[in-house]
């Protein structure tokens, strides 16, 4: 608190685990077996993302009080751009992808790979309906804004109120996104 001491915070919601939903809009291109194309996808995320901290004073404090505050992390949507590239068996594709990440005030990167596999013929009256899953690695910059952005404040036994900061190890956010996709294709296939 205040670069006076050290201590340790403790948030109210350690769940790694979040739900992310959206869509997406692309071209394919098929020479051969191959298969080239762009995507863009857009997603909200439903991350509960203001967290209530805990700070537990470490050694050179007798004893206080903490008042936490709330704090906002994270981005409530995120999407990307990005090419992919693959190659098609029968009714699978099997490709790699990349491109640029973004929200609503950052930028990045996302890697990934993927299958899709393409329904038979006369299923939804088409066989332009694909059913996929993948991988994406995303990492966000973050802005530097957010370094020195108190989440509470501690009163030391007999002493004046000092501001309590959020750590801040790297200046990314980075985290991995599997996911399931349903597809309709578009014009000639």
């Amino acid at each position: 608190p205040g670069g006076l001491a050290g201590g340790t915070l403790i948030f109210g919601n350690n769940n790694d685990a979040t739900f992310t939903g959206g869509g997406q809009i692309g071209y394919n291109y098929q020479i051969g077996s191959f298969v080239i194309g762009a995507e863009a996808d857009i997603q909200g995320i439903d991350n509960n993302n203001d967290n209530n901290a805990v700070f537990i004073p470490g050694p050179g404090f007798a004893g206080g009080t903490f008042v936490p505050g709330e704090f906002d992390e994270g981005a409530d949507w995120w999407g990307s751009v990005r090419l992919r590239a693959g190659v098609a068996f029968d009714r699978f594709l099997v490709y790699a992808t990349g491109g640029l990440a973004y929200t609503e005030d950052n930028t990045g990167w996302a890697l990934g790979g993927g299958v899709e596999w393409a329904l038979p013929v006369n299923v939804f009256g088409s066989s332009a309906v694909t059913l996929g899953l993948e991988g994406l690695w995303v990492s966000i910059d973050q802005d530097d804004d957010d370094i020195n952005r108190p989440i509470g404040t501690f009163t030391p036994v007999g002493g004046a109120p000092v501001n309590v900061f959020l750590p801040r190890n790297n200046d990314e956010q980075d985290f991995f996104v599997a996911r399931a996709k349903l597809n309709f294709k578009f014009g000639t296939y």
